[in-house]
């Protein structure tokens, strides 16, 4: 792990990049794959699936008799643990429902906004090296409680063609219709594009490699909505002499063992702090099963030391983590001046597992810096918001000359006409009746 201490501020650029990897060559291969699958369906989703997961499938739907043996699989103790994630997801989601009502903007016009759930979604869930279950959870519930007319996921299959038994619980109790046995590219090739087996949707949410990555945002071009580019799982620790260096280097492993592309970061105004961190990194390192992964990550993982919160602050403003997890004495007013981040914990007892898993909040979030931009996935993910207005005479009447002279100076006559032919004709019946 790199140390960088008071570094002065036209580096800081250099300092938060993320690892870089050349996307030149694997935009090629996912467009081939992508290509093939529009064209050939399952065929093609049956080739790949043989070639990148090692296994030939008749068949991709999850079948009742599957689901029913997964529950029986789940132990006890690990239903009740989903259970209370799905309970306080759905808590923190459902919470997020809200219409705009009947607002008269001016006397005679009336408008309002109606939230409409997105009729068709498919989430994606990585099944490569860990089962992710809990991204089921937080895919599968807001659009559920969006009430989305079809809800299909797709995860691949392990060596025996079988997925994961608590993914498929997961997917049970989260309201998800639909699973299909396929991952990588041919799985976002057969969502956005529809199959003989996968039904095409609307918009396809959820994390995944890089070439699930650069699938989503190659079909988001002109076929299909994606919740937001994402890359590799990102975390950064700011922290004063607060902090407890063993909650810190658990916090940074714990992203770091998602995969070798993770990045962890630690901003710090303590120096002090930096050979603490470095010391519990190596010690729990050892007892980790994924050691050789978090290993890597760390490689390109930093602890950068600053002189003041103020710059610690800014520095992870401009860097916008996915995850943020502020371990200061005031963090509250920390958190106060922090405008750009996917997710943010507060205090020593909040480590990003806590949202990861069961406190609530929605684990799918912007990486690579597009938290300066982005949100993470929401109820609103799910929905469409379509505006309603309705105008009386009276109200069309007391717009009518600021439309018409808008219109008329952007040179679009025929906007102007649409209103001038309801006015002309209110006047012409006006003088018809006054007349009778």
């Amino acid at each position: 792990m790199q140390v960088y201490k008071y570094p002065p501020r036209e580096q800081w650029a250099e300092l938060l990049a993320r690892p870089v990897f050349d996307s030149t060559q694997l935009f090629e291969t996912v467009q081939l794959v992508l290509d093939d699958v529009k064209k050939n369906g399952d065929k093609a989703v049956r080739t790949y699936t043989a070639k990148f997961d090692k296994v030939t499938l008749e068949s991709f739907e999850v079948t009742k008799e599957e689901m029913a043996e997964a529950e029986t699989l789940v132990s006890r103790q690990l239903k009740q643990a989903i259970e209370m994630a799905r309970r306080n997801i759905w808590k923190f989601h459902v919470e997020q429902q809200q219409d705009l009502p009947e607002i008269q903007t001016s006397p005679g016009v009336l408008c309002w906004q109606k939230a409409v759930a997105i009729e068709k979604v498919g989430l994606y869930v990585p099944g490569g090296t860990a089962p992710l279950f809990s991204t089921v959870l937080m895919l599968g519930i807001p659009a559920s409680i969006a009430e989305c007319k079809e809800i299909i996921l797709c995860t691949p299959p392990n060596a025996e063609g079988k997925v994961h038994p608590a993914v498929l619980y997961a997917a049970k109790i989260a309201g998800v219709h639909r699973i299909f046995k396929i991952g990588g590219t041919q799985a976002i090739a057969a969502m956005a594009y529809g199959t003989e087996t996968v039904p095409k949707v609307y918009k396809i949410f959820g994390p995944g490699n890089q070439y699930v990555t650069a699938a989503k945002q190659l079909v988001s071009l002109r076929d299909v909505a994606i919740d937001m580019p994402a890359g590799p799982s990102e975390v950064e620790v700011l922290a004063d002499n607060t902090a407890n260096p063993a909650y810190v280097a658990a916090d940074m492993l714990s992203q770091a063992e998602h995969g070798v592309d993770s990045q962890a970061i630690l901003i710090t105004v303590d120096e002090d702090l930096v050979e603490k961190v470095q010391e519990q990194i190596e010690l729990q390192l050892e007892q980790l099963p994924r050691k050789e992964i978090a290993t890597n990550a760390l490689t390109h993982s930093k602890i950068i030391v600053v002189k003041t919160l103020e710059e610690a602050v800014e520095m992870t403003n401009e860097y916008a983590p996915e995850h943020l997890i502020i371990s200061t004495h005031y963090h509250n007013g920390v958190a106060a001046n922090i405008s750009n981040a996917g997710s943010v914990f507060l205090g020593n007892y909040s480590p990003e597992s806590a949202g990861d898993y069961a406190s609530g909040t929605n684990h799918t979030l912007p990486t690579n810096g597009y938290a300066k931009a982005y949100s993470g996935v929401n109820l609103d993910s799910f929905v469409r918001k379509i505006t309603f207005q309705q105008l009386s005479k009276e109200g069309l009447t007391n717009l009518s000359n600021a439309i018409i002279l808008m219109a008329e100076n952007e040179e679009l006559q025929a906007h102007s006409n649409a209103v001038k032919i309801r006015i002309d004709n209110e006047q012409e019946e006006r003088v018809k009746a006054e007349r009778r």
